[in-house]
């Protein structure tokens, strides 16, 4: 991205006389560093005929993260809303995000982490032209390639059915979509308790969000870009690791549901829990565990049909 950001009042001159967000950027960093000026220039060359906001929660970096961005906050005062911590929340298990988006003025959150980046300038202007026009839609996504410092490593980051629109089902289904692409109706300001201690907790608001409406694939904007690196919460983790985060998001939306009555995604979510569970499990252990579950279908079959056996 060698184009330049424009000056904050540049960047407002298209907004005409309303200074309140429509969009509320939100993006969290911790330790990006090396990064975060990549992120930040992504957002400030974004041209839109709408005000929007970018609030930047620093959690508590050890690195020169904070410093970086108090460089743009005093660039962009009138844009950039930081937010820095003393203590890291991630340790503390506090679903900082949704607390973001409750302070979020914009009707919309577009939700970027302080080590990827956008590429297109047109992206947030596509994507809120088209929920002002269609309201049965509650989010617009489109695609992104994944990174690291060799090179692209996977594109697209979406593939085969994923690269559709979502209906509301499939986004309570929790179906894939890259986060750092998304730009949503404002309506998750609390977590339901079952949610708390998640850590994949993206998937968690697709499904929130597919209580109020559907989700659409912008094929034409350009794909934003995914950083695969050491710091990474989630992609650096191992297989392993990925599993168990992933499963325990699917139990507690299993939870969620049962609580709120519907059994249809109670059943669902229990169903990828178990399904997950299996995938992390060698292929010896599969054959003892669904062995061990045959022999006990068997003894029960026996026992019905020959009572006082």
């Amino acid at each position: 991205m060698d184009i330049q950001p424009k000056e904050e009042h540049e960047l407002m001159a298209n907004w005409g006389n309303t200074r309140d967000p429509l969009l509320s950027i939100v993006c969290l960093a911790y330790n990006h560093a090396d990064f975060i000026r990549e992120t930040l220039e992504g957002f400030l060359r974004q041209e839109t005929d709408f005000p929007f906001e970018v609030i930047v929660h620093d959690d508590a970096s050890t690195d020169d993260t904070a410093t970086i961005i108090r460089e743009y906050a005093a660039l962009y005062p009138s844009v950039i809303k930081p937010i820095y911590q003393r203590e890291n929340q991630y340790q503390l298990r506090v679903p900082f995000s949704t607390r973001l988006f409750a302070q979020a003025r914009g009707r919309y959150i577009a939700y970027c982490e302080g080590d990827d980046y956008w590429t297109d300038p047109r992206k947030l202007q596509l994507q809120v032209d088209f929920l002002e026009k269609h309201r049965d839609y509650v989010m617009t996504y489109h695609d992104a390639f994944m990174f690291n410092s060799q090179g692209v490593v996977r594109t697209p980051h979406l593939t085969g059915k994923y690269r559709k629109d979502a209906s509301a089902l499939q986004l309570k289904q929790a179906r894939p979509i890259s986060t750092l692409t998304v730009c949503f109706r404002n309506l998750l300001h609390e977590l339901p308790p079952e949610l708390h201690g998640v850590e994949v907790l993206d998937i968690c608001w697709w499904s929130l969000l597919g209580a109020h409406g559907k989700g659409k694939f912008i094929e034409e904007i350009k794909p934003a870009a995914y950083r695969v690196h050491e710091g990474g919460i989630f992609s650096m983790r191992s297989s392993k690791q990925r599993i168990q985060m992933t499963t325990h998001a699917y139990y507690n939306l299993a939870r969620y549901y049962q609580r709120i009555g519907d059994p249809s995604l109670y059943e669902y979510f229990m169903i990828q829990v178990f399904a997950q569970v299996l995938a992390s499990i060698s292929p010896l252990s599969k054959l003892q565990a669904l062995g061990q579950v045959f022999q006990n279908i068997s003894i029960n079959l026996l026992r019905r049909l020959t009572p006082g056996v």
